[in-house]
């Protein structure tokens, strides 16, 4: 069965007219995945959503998550889209995160979340020192939520220290980016067709 993944771009940027450099990073990885026969369905700018505050699926009305949820679920692939505030994950990651925390009481009957045998990786840009950091934030919380993550999950660029150049407005792609997207998406597709052809046991 051909293999499916879903970006989620968390950039604090909430109108998609807007440019992001996380969609430019998507962008990138987009294209290795292609390369890997995995289609990227769509980018999701979850800033545009009502996400509520929570540890459930359904926080009630007007609540954006289930729909969010079911979407992200009907994948094989996630890629974790974000710019470094702060040296850490956006508060937006933050909250799709917290929002994953109920997968713990959504076990089936082998105890095993409804995240099982899906594949994360992760799209960070910034200005600033903190890539490293923010990929530990999101492979401990992912994994800690029944994500699994692949040998090199992270595509990154990071600015320089104070500047005024984002990712968006580069020329051309660094070569170790590109690099780096294809074994990202190599991995994930390599991993993620093993977990749908043989499923963790529980």
């Amino acid at each position: 069965m051909a293999l499916k993944a879903l970006a989620l771009n968390c950039t604090l940027k909430a109108d998609d007219a807007e440019e992001s450099s996380t969609d430019a990073m998507i962008a990138v990885l987009t294209k290795a995945f292609g390369q890997n026969d995995v289609k990227v369905s769509e980018t999701v700018r979850v800033a545009a959503l009502d996400i509520k505050p929570g540890v459930t699926s359904d926080e009630g009305a007007g609540d954006a998550w289930p729909a969010l949820r079911e979407k992200i679920l009907a994948h094989d692939i996630v890629i974790f889209g974000g710019p470094i505030w702060m040296g850490q994950i956006s508060s937006i990651a933050k909250r799709a995160l917290e929002r994953m925390d109920a997968f713990l009481s959504e076990t089936d009957d082998k105890g095993r979340m409804p995240s099982y045998g899906k594949v994360a990786v992760a799209a960070i840009v910034g200005n600033e020192d903190g890539a490293h950091f923010s990929s530990a934030q999101l492979f401990q919380a992912l994994n800690d939520v029944g994500w699994t993550i692949p040998a090199v999950a992270a595509c990154y660029w990071v600015g320089e220290a104070m500047g005024a150049v984002d990712f968006k407005d580069l020329d051309r792609t660094p070569d170790m980016v590109k690099k780096t997207a294809k074994m990202v998406a190599g991995n994930a597709a390599h991993l993620a067709g093993l977990l749908q052809s043989s499923p963790y046991p529980g």
